[in-house]
């Protein structure tokens, strides 16, 4: 097959889907390196093989978004060769697995949600929640009282040494953040689990006096604090809201003009393991997964280290959350998994700023999450969760000001709702990954590829591959002797499907 037809073949099949690809290499021979011997019966055996593939593509040009080819042409491949480029799959070999995808579910999200027009409240509940209909998240996060996505600094608790928390209340929730998760749970079916942080506890019980401006947690409301986090808990499942999991403290080492509170790694550890774990614990709240650290991946080592290596306080502890703030250092996850192979570590913030309504177009937003999420994901990385589901058209509100993105913009005035390109990227992740799917090998012999792979619960094979160049890019995938012919354009990222 010449390369002319070989990029028509690619073209057709991805792009337009309505070619019959059987047609376009019926009676071809000697093809190019890497595809001879092309035969198109299929097998059946008790491996996992390459029976059909169906790719979806969202690109910068045009109009893909998770846009559906015809089915792939699947056949029977020799030795790849080196100067075609292959992603090489191996289902036997198996490594984490995936709690879910999502975003934060915040005071800003809520109020920006309930600002907007009824049937755009159903439109971003079903683009997020609806797994067909959607990209079908399944794991999301949310704080406890105030952060700085919140229109205003509160604490569930704020009349000064209240140790038994008697005047302890979430009716601030009431009003948009409550309903909003009801809805969310609602939409996904049950099926989404949550998980929350604080950024902060009540200002008296801290060295500052203060939520904001950074402080400490006063060592006498250590005990305190931790009953906290069970009545936050208690009083949710009334409302039918029961949560996964918990972050101790959001970004322990940043002291930032919002909401925010210092732990050193010791500290952390210390109330983990005498009064966050315990409490837990004999409050028969002992399955929530509790993640440590929180904060950027640069410093994750350190942190797990210290915590994970006492075994009173690692028996309390699910793993270690990271954040993208202070660099790439993806190295640093796998280190991590490998030092603590028992352990989990999990993607649990991350956002792009300064907001600027101009720039919602900007492709490398999306980019950076793909990138992020793939580097992640290959690290050992069990779930990755986003910022803010959901803001308005000045990317808040936020009572410090810090505004920032969100893959769905809400403008409160005009009644629009904007789809930034983060959106579709993180949809090629948590719509065709499900929870339960466990990471297999994907080995790529093109620097310019970026790939990951993962096996589903029903078998499926979910192979997500990047493009951030400015040119088209055929690639073949290989399974265990059996292949299919792709492309990715340029500035593209896509799901191949593997039945």
């Amino acid at each position: 097959m010449t390369s002319t037809i070989l990029k028509y073949f690619l073209f057709a099949i991805i792009s337009i889907g309505t070619l019959n690809a059987c047609n376009l290499i019926a009676g071809q021979r000697n093809q190019q390196e890497g595809v001879e011997n092309l035969q198109t019966n299929s097998r059946s055996n008790n491996k996992i093989t390459l029976e059909k593939a169906i790719q979806y593509t969202t690109a910068k040009d045009g109009d893909l978004r998770f846009s559906k080819s015809d089915d792939l042409l699947v056949g029977d491949f020799n030795q790849p060769g080196e100067h075609f480029s292959t992603l090489i799959i191996d289902a036997k070999k198996r490594f984490q697995i995936i709690e879910g995808f999502g975003g934060a579910l915040t005071d800003a999200a809520a109020e920006t949600f309930y600002k907007l027009p009824k049937n755009k409240q159903s439109e971003i509940l079903e683009a997020y929640f609806d797994r067909e209909k959607g990209i079908g998240y399944s794991l999301c996060r949310t704080h406890i009282h105030s952060c700085d996505f919140s229109s205003e600094s509160y604490a569930y608790a704020e009349v000064s040494g209240d140790t038994t928390l008697e005047n302890f209340s979430i009716e601030h929730d009431n009003k948009y953040k409550i309903p909003f998760i009801k809805e969310a749970l609602a939409k996904s079916g049950n099926e989404m689990k949550l998980f929350a942080s604080p950024w902060s506890p009540p200002a008296w019980m801290k060295t500052n006096n203060n939520m904001l401006e950074g402080g400490s947690l006063k060592p006498e409301y250590f005990q305190t604090w931790a009953d906290y986090f069970v009545k936050f808990f208690d009083a949710y499942k009334k409302h039918g809201i029961d949560f996964w999991g918990l972050t101790v403290q959001n970004e322990p080492l940043a002291v930032q003009r919002w909401e925010s509170c210092i732990f050193t790694a010791e500290e952390e550890r210390d109330f983990v393991k005498n009064y966050l774990g315990p409490t837990l614990e004999n409050s028969l709240m002992g399955d929530k997964k509790i993640i440590i650290w929180d904060h950027n991946r640069g410093l994750m080592y350190q942190r797990a280290q210290v915590a994970l290596d006492d075994p009173e306080a690692s028996k309390y502890i699910w793993g270690t959350g990271f954040h993208w703030y202070s660099g790439d250092h993806f190295e640093n996850v796998k280190l991590v998994s490998e030092a603590f192979p028992d352990k989990k570590t999990i993607f649990t913030e991350g956002c792009e700023f300064p907001f600027d309504y101009n720039m919602l177009k900007k492709w490398t937003w999306g980019e950076r999450y793909g990138e992020s999420i793939i580097h992640d994901l290959n690290n050992s990385a069990s779930g990755w969760v986003d910022w803010n589901i959901l803001l308005d058209e000045k990317g808040g509100p936020n009572h410090v000001a810090n505004y920032c993105y969100a893959p769905i913009i809400g403008n409160t005035k005009t009644g629009e709702i904007i789809y930034m390109n983060s959106y579709y990227y993180l949809g090629h992740f948590s719509k065709y990954i499900r929870p339960g799917a466990q990471r297999i090998i994907c080995s790529s012999n093109d620097d310019n590829i970026l790939a990951t792979a993962f096996v589903n619960k029903d078998n499926s094979i979910a192979v997500v591959a990047m493009n951030q160049t400015d040119q088209q890019l055929e690639f073949k995938i290989w399974l265990e002797g059996r292949g299919t012919l792709s492309v990715l354009p340029a500035h593209s990222i896509a799901t191949i499907v593997i039945n």
